[in-house]
């Protein structure tokens, strides 16, 4: 069987200019490359599209059908426009042509045809200007090529760009086809048998040149278990490779630091944070590095699973460190640590036990004295739980016995700071890996994306939280509604509560600007906010600056009100939250207006209303992230979702779906139908990068699973592939893959 075939250059097979135009419009350079690009759907050649449905500014392919065919001079200057009405039998668009006249010998009424290009409109009639067409052919033809080429029941309609057409990527992809061999399957036999699957190149003939639906069906039907099989077995031998890592076992005979921080928690921990708790123990007793997920809604206690962890390295004379993705976390979770322990949390101090440890923040934002301080006190040893942002990755930072890396929001790391932290460690040794993460992720993406690591859910809320309400205030309806949210904003400041105000942007200097501080562009989902008419624009979004001023003068006159935003230097950051969560803080603040970056791990009780400005313009899992600053105390909590969205849109279902619940898990599944899965090899947050051809991660559970199971009892037989050289090859490709590097170094 054939294993050089797929590596072959489209350039030797399909000529030069064919594979260049292939390669500059669609990336396509290899045989593979071209056979793996699936069509997007199929088309019967008696059904036509609906032409009602398509929308300006859409890059489209129709099969349509002549109704009306007109010639008439241009106007302005020599030539003449041919026009062309096409019709699906109930709407009609106009395709027009300049200056070829001798396409009236081949467009007749009656005649149907594949029609290519950018919708637009022209006197209020949308139109295709100068479209890339195949005529299909009506009876008697001199191209029996083109016969040939629509002669199946099925049309298939590839992804396509603006130099390449549908019709060009199904006539290459056919001179492939007459040339492909038996090809080497990366699937075994047994697993296909098994499951009654066809071979690879059945697989591709029939996902290409399909006589019927069930022909689609089966080419799908392999060809997603092979995406879910091949990327399960790389995820497999990623868990096997951490097994055998070096580790040092963290499981001290006494935990005088640890038994003095259980004995003064003033709560009981929930039944899942004891589980959970538990896991976390058995894994730093191992010779291997811990490698787990702990996931868990938002106010489901985190934190207070991982600090018993972190104590108990210290207890076994090691060290933790807990990445924090902004300063405003990391100084939150510096607060919350050092509160929790109290005088545990004194090393050195007077009144300080002998079990106590050090505390220390370490950030960009020091002084050099508070700076040179911090790094002494970690390469001494004598801070025995470090908390700091992506500071703690420099190469300055040495750490006297790195034991356990903490990860708070993983996802807002890179693959190169993750492992940059990890790579501190002594001796060669690897330090124990926790991650946390409170964007619930549904178990099909935990299989796939997080494949490679234990998973740890908590579920459940630690008791006397308030339930927190949520609704849509549609603002652009009636404005009565949005000054009911000020009036209600100054309700709960006159009860002794603090209210988030959160906006989109900074506004300070009228750019639409993400919060430097999150490492990552913020969420923001602008063509949800408006019409889906090409040429509209949203109005613009609400600032921080701004608004703040205008509530201060306004509609919020006599409170006092502050801002929080990722520009601001580190200490104006510092002291804006400790007004705002301190009772007796100088100049204490009733009202913060602050962009995303209070999204994560920001803890004050006393907030119990949060106010989202054009809430349409963030992503489900976002505003369930906001929601979750508020109603963090035994007090019941308010998110008002304000939005111009207009009822039915897009947007809006957003909105209501998240007013509707606070499971985040839920929500979580709904947000991975509308975004998809991402890359689920590499880092990228959304779907349209995804490595994933065929394969959805919402739909496609039963597959994965399935692969799973094959894909373990593969590795368990054969670690080195060594009886599965085709599957070796492919597993070779994906680790090699800039997109797979994090199976590499997380």
């Amino acid at each position: 069987m054939s294993t050089t075939f797929l590596r072959t250059p489209l350039a030797s097979v399909l000529g030069g200019r064919t594979a260049t135009a292939l390669a500059k419009g669609l990336g396509l350079a290899t045989a593979e490359d071209l056979l793996r690009h699936y069509p997007r759907r199929y088309v019967e050649r008696g059904d036509l599209t609906d032409l009602s449905t398509l929308r300006e500014g859409e890059r489209v392919t129709v099969l349509a059908e002549i109704s009306e065919v007109t010639i008439r001079p241009m106007r302005q200057r020599r030539g003449t426009i041919l026009e062309a009405l096409v019709t699906d039998g109930l709407d009609s668009m106009s395709v027009t042509f300049f200056n070829q006249r001798w396409r009236e010998r081949e467009f007749r009424a009656g005649r149907r045809g594949l029609f290519a290009g950018q919708v637009s409109s022209f006197r209020g009639q949308r139109q295709l200007a100068h479209p890339e067409c195949m005529l299909f052919p009506d009876g008697v033809t001199d191209d029996p090529e083109a016969v040939a080429a629509f002669a199946g029941a099925l049309i298939p309609i590839y992804p396509a760009a603006g130099s390449v057409t549908t019709w060009q990527v199904q006539s290459s992809v056919g001179i492939l086809l007459d040339q492909l061999p038996d090809l080497a399957d990366p699937v075994t036999a047994e697993i296909l048998d098994a499951r009654g699957l066809c071979g690879l190149s059945d697989a591709l003939r029939l996902v290409h040149r399909p006589s019927s639906r069930a022909d689609v069906a089966r080419a799908h039907h392999r060809l997603r278990l092979e995406e879910a099989f091949t990327l399960q077995v790389v995820l497999a031998l990623r868990r096997a490779e951490v097994r055998s890592l070096p580790a040092t076992r963290r499981a001290p005979a006494h935990t005088p630091l640890l038994a003095a921080f259980d004995a003064r928690l003033p709560f009981e921990l929930t039944e899942g944070q004891r589980d959970v708790g538990a896991q976390i123990v058995d894994d730093l007793a191992r010779d291997h590095p811990m490698h787990r997920l702990l996931q868990g809604d938002v106010g489901s206690g985190k934190t207070v699973v991982a600090l018993p962890a972190m104590l108990r390295v210290v207890d076994a004379g090691g060290q933790a460190a807990l990445l924090a993705p902004t300063e405003v976390l990391a100084a939150q979770h510096h607060r919350s640590i050092t509160g929790l322990l109290g005088p545990l949390a004194g090393r050195g101090q007077l009144g300080a036990g002998d079990e106590a440890t050090q505390v220390t923040l370490l950030t960009g934002s020091l002084r050099t004295a508070q700076r040179r301080q911090a790094l002494l006190d970690i390469v001494s040893g004598d801070a025995g739980i470090i908390v700091g942002t992506h500071a703690l990755i420099q190469e300055r930072v040495d750490f006297n016995d790195l034991a356990l890396v903490v990860v708070d929001e993983q996802h807002r790391f890179g693959v190169e700071q993750r492992a940059a932290l990890s790579a501190k460690s002594r001796d060669g040794s690897r330090p124990h890996v926790l991650v946390m993460t409170a964007t619930p992720i549904p178990r099909t993406v935990a299989m796939t994306v997080f494949g490679d690591v234990d998973v740890s859910t908590l579920s459940e809320l630690p008791a006397g939280r308030g339930a927190i309400a949520t609704h849509v205030v549609a603002a652009h309806e009636n404005p009565r509604h949005l000054t009911r949210v000020w009036e209600r904003v100054r309700e709960e400041v006159g009860q002794g509560h603090r209210v988030f105000v959160v906006c989109p942007r900074i506004g300070d200097d009228g750019a639409a600007s993400p919060d430097e501080d999150l490492g990552e562009p913020m969420e923001i989902d602008v063509d949800a906010a408006g019409s889906g008419d090409a040429g509209i624009q949203p109005a613009p979004m609400a600032g921080v600056v701004p608004l703040a001023a205008r509530l201060a003068d306004n509609e919020l006159a006599g409170l006092r009100v502050g801002i929080l935003h990722g520009r601001m230097p580190a200490e104006e950051k510092e002291v804006a939250m400790r007004r705002f969560s301190e009772d007796e803080a100088p100049g204490s603040l009733d009202v913060l207006v602050a962009t995303t970056v209070i999204e994560v791990g920001v803890d004050v009780p006393r907030a119990t209303t949060m106010v989202i400005m054009d809430a349409d313009r963030f992503g489900i899992s976002q505003l369930h992230q906001l929601r979750g600053r508020v109603g963090r105390g035994s007090l019941p909590g308010l998110c008002l979702l304000v939005t111009s969205a207009e009822t039915g849109s897009p947007a809006r279902q957003r909105l209501d779906a998240v007013a509707s619940t606070t499971d985040g898990f839920a929500l979580s599944a709904l947000d991975l139908e509308l975004r998809r899965e991402g890359d689920v090899l590499g880092s990228v947050q959304s779907g349209s990068r995804s490595s994933l051809r065929l394969l959805e991660v919402a739909r496609d559970e039963d597959v994965i699973v399935d692969a799973r199971t094959a894909a373990a009892a593969v590795v368990a037989e054969d670690p080195d592939l060594a009886g599965h050289p085709a599957l070796a090859d492919v597993v070779a490709s994906l680790r090699e893959d800039e997109h797979a590097e994090f199976l590499e170094k997380a």
